[in-house]
């Protein structure tokens, strides 16, 4: 009996230690020399994928600041080991310690903060309708019987949802498994509308083979705070992200990396998504907060 109980206590010492070392980023990446982040695909100017295992993006690059930050804390380099995640796996992935920092295009919401924890607020989202330009179809309500996609996985589902039974209009929906996949069934003609973060809007269309065949029309439907997320329980790690965040806000450089994204040519194409940061971003901006979408709701 002595001996099982001696076994249990050194199994429960051992998972205690693997869930502290977990949640203790700071300190996992200092004895790894590693830290994984945790980036998309096809998130518009926010993080997207040039080929060849190389990312960019304006929360990329916020989170390289992060990183260089923590080199500091630590006293050295480290290895940065990018990951693609989707809509569906992103959350997962943080919670169980295979990612470190997500940055991509997530919003911050009140059930997601019970899972995993957001730095401050760097990107304050709209979410859109985009159609071909051709379509005729400038209001939400004009999608009754229509195929209207979006990704699995994102808030933008509920979004649709909600404005369903508000509107009382009845249409199919159709997911793709990330955005690029998403766009893809508005480009090909299978959806007649595709709702997502105006963000990711402007940037598929920007890269579209013909980005004039379309545009975003309508109301906004919603309005959700975009940020950086990372594991729940780590307060220094989630303090260092702060204080960057912060710091690029005080300076003015944050403003400069969004320019950098947002207004100027970016690769592959060089071609501008031309979005002008809003005045629900500047004001995160100079408030720094991690307040979840529910907040915005009560404006």
């Amino acid at each position: 009996m002595k001996k099982q109980f001696l076994a249990l206590a050194v199994l429960t010492a051992i998972a205690a230690g693997a869930y502290a070392q977990a949640t203790d980023t700071i300190s996992k990446v200092k004895a790894s020399g590693e830290i994984t982040m945790g980036v998309r695909d096809s998130s518009g100017a926010l993080s997207y994928t040039l080929g060849d295992g190389k990312y960019v993006g304006y929360h990329v690059e916020i989170c390289q600041r992060i990183i260089g930050n923590l080199e500091k804390a630590i006293g050295k380099k480290v290895a940065v080991k990018y990951l693609s995640v989707t809509s569906q796996n992103r959350i997962p992935l943080v919670q169980n310690g295979t990612v470190d920092i997500e940055c991509g295009s997530t919003t911050n919401n009140a059930t997601r903060q019970k899972d995993v924890a957001f730095a401050d607020t760097t990107f304050v989202e709209e979410v859109r309708i985009a159609v071909k330009a051709n379509s005729g179809v400038t209001s939400i309500s004009q999608l009754n019987g229509k195929n209207v996609a979006t990704t699995t996985g994102t808030t933008s589902v509920m979004t649709l949802r909600k404005n369903e039974r508000a509107k009382g209009i009845e249409f199919k929906e159709l997911f793709g498994k990330d955005h690029a996949d998403s766009f893809l069934l508005l480009e090909s003609g299978r959806a007649d509308a595709f709702v997502m973060d105006g963000s990711i809007l402007a940037g598929n269309i920007a890269n579209a083979k013909n980005p004039a065949d379309f545009k975003i029309v309508g109301e906004v439907l919603s309005v959700e705070p975009i940020a950086i997320m990372m594991r729940k329980d780590d307060p220094a790690f989630k303090k260092l992200a702060d204080e960057t965040i912060r710091g690029l806000a005080k300076s003015g450089e944050i403003a400069n990396i969004y320019d950098k994204w947002f207004i100027q040519p970016i690769p592959p194409k060089n071609t501008k998504v031309g979005l002008p940061a809003s005045d629900s971003i500047k004001a995160a901006w100079a408030t720094p907060n991690d307040k979840p979408m529910e907040d915005y709701a009560k404006k």
